[in-house]
């Protein structure tokens, strides 16, 4: 019985480290998103393509 509690205090323990872990990279990633306003739509440029003739 005792092996059971402490197999089941280790199985609480690592869910809580996994959930931590989960908002720590969610934190981050929310921190160094770029926001759709901020980024540029990418416009194909020729004109390197005449110089280079």
């Amino acid at each position: 019985m005792r092996d059971d509690a402490a197999s089941s205090t280790d199985d609480q323990s690592e869910a809580a480290e996994r959930e931590a872990a989960k908002q720590r990279l969610l934190a981050q990633a929310e921190a160094e998103r770029v926001p759709v306003e901020d980024t540029t739509r990418a416009v194909p440029d020729r004109r390197w393509r005449r110089d280079q003739r």
